[in-house]
């Protein structure tokens, strides 16, 4: 097993002279170590709820009703499952995902996987700069103010050389999200549908679903694009880089364990509100165009809670989305280049890590300021992109935790792990393997 990244780590904590104060109670003990620890694992499962899944869940409600909701269920394990993995590896290397499969599988390899999400992290970036002009352009904001605002915010928010300081006001941004849960209890939904939808997973099917009952392009792109905004390949390098520059140790590993799995069930069940805000839309007819549009349209029925907060809640999302999204980006380059890379540092000792978030930000920003800028369209269509590309991300992640040289008996994942893993990997092929094959031949596919 590698110890000698956790022993520099160790040797850095120690660095600098704390005071040491007892707690005598063990609960106390327990708590206070779980608040150190808290942090990464819910981060990046709310932040992979951004401004894109909003579109696509809110969009899935307003096509299929609730009916889509199983589909959370399904997917909390399979979250959960490979984030726990990545936190394993971030504790026992003391390294970002970038480093570690340059190491172990050399720099072709790691050069395919760091292009694959430098790639579609900043196409995603865009999308939620996207987000935040479409969402403030419905409260009469225009775009060419909204976006430079929110870009010059995000960099502040990081270039501060404080992991605390960010980390709690992504925090506090992730919680923001309970107001999801506000929005959909005041379409006053079915109670008894939604837990039949969540627990009974079928093809959707009802009244004022055009193709009811059939697997059309439709479903399968949505389908796609959820699995794809659920579990994401930036999620498997930021936690992993966020792990390390935390310094996290095998003695907190249950703790982390523990914050990853809060997030994975908070950011499932915040994706379940927003289909049941989309499914607002859709008990009332309503023609889906986006998020900020049907907003507009529920406003005369619903109130300002819907017109004003489902807008500022894309960009809740969106500024989440994004700030986790452009330092995975600067965290793998970092790592790679062999720079400085780490939120404890001042921007003046890490100047190639920062300056890289800041360009991220700066570019997708601007992209989103050209003219006429199809944004709803490539919203959902990144979404499907990061599916597609997941497989291959997770098959690397795979490897590693078999590697027990690298992890030891004790960490290296289990036979019926590997079970859990494979299952999801061949599922994800499944899925991105139908969308190439919808792409390729469309009349293949029955309302195509």
């Amino acid at each position: 097993m590698n110890h000698s990244n956790s022993g520099a780590a160790d040797s850095d904590r120690s660095a600098t002279p704390t005071k040491v104060y007892r707690v005598r109670s063990s609960r106390a003990r327990h708590l206070l170590t779980f608040l150190m620890v808290f942090g990464p694992g819910l981060i990046v499962m709310e932040a992979d709820n951004d401004a894109g899944a909003v579109s696509t869940y809110v969009e899935a409600g307003a096509v299929y009703g609730k009916e889509l909701l199983w589909m959370m269920l399904v997917l909390l394990p399979a979250t959960y499952f490979i984030q726990e993995m990545v936190v394993r590896l971030g504790i026992a290397t003391g390294q970002g995902h970038a480093a570690m499969i340059f190491r172990r599988f050399g720099k072709w390899w790691g050069a395919f996987s760091l292009v694959d999400l430098l790639i579609v992290n900043f196409l995603t970036l865009v999308t939620e700069f996207a987000a935040i002009s479409l969402a403030l352009d419905a409260l009469g904001v225009s775009k060419y103010a909204s976006v430079p605002v929110a870009a010059l915010g995000l960099i502040l928010m990081v270039v501060t050389g404080s992991y605390c300081r960010w980390e709690r006001i992504a925090i506090v941004l992730c919680l923001c999200d309970v107001l999801w849960f506000f929005m959909a209890w005041a379409g006053h939904p079915s109670v008894l549908r939604i837990v039949s939808n969540t627990l009974l997973p079928h093809i959707p099917s009802g009244p004022g679903v055009p193709d009811a009952g059939h697997m059309t392009p439709k479903l399968i792109f949505l389908v796609i694009a959820i699995v794809g905004t659920t579990i994401a390949p930036w999620q498997l390098f930021f936690q992993q880089s966020c792990v390390a520059d935390k310094r996290l140790r095998f003695a907190d590993l249950k703790w982390a364990r523990l914050d990853t799995f809060i997030g994975a069930c908070f950011t499932v069940l915040v994706a379940g509100a927003m289909m049941l805000v989309g499914d607002i839309a859709f008990r009332h007819g309503l023609e889906f165009k986006d998020p900020a549009k049907m907003a507009e349209q529920l406003g005369s029925t619903m109130g300002k809670l819907l017109s004003i907060g489902l807008p500022l809640m894309m960009v809740n999302a969106a500024m989440l989305g994004t700030t986790a999204i452009s330092l995975s980006s600067a965290w793998a380059w970092g790592e790679v280049k062999g720079w400085p890379h780490s939120l404890q540092k001042k921007f003046r000792e890490a100047p190639g890590f920062y300056g890289s978030y800041a360009l991220g930000v700066v570019a997708a920003a601007a992209i989103v300021l050209i003219p006429r800028f199809p944004e709803q369209v490539v919203i959902l269509g990144v979404q499907v992109l990061a599916g597609v590309m997941l497989p291959s991300a997770i098959i690397f992640l795979q490897l590693l935790l078999n590697d027990k040289e690298l992890l030891g008996e004790e960490f290296a994942n289990r036979p019926w792990s590997n079970w859990v893993n494979w299952t999801i990997i061949i599922i994800l092929f499944a899925l991105s393997l139908i969308l190439a094959v919808q792409v390729i031949f469309p009349e293949w596919f029955p309302g195509a």
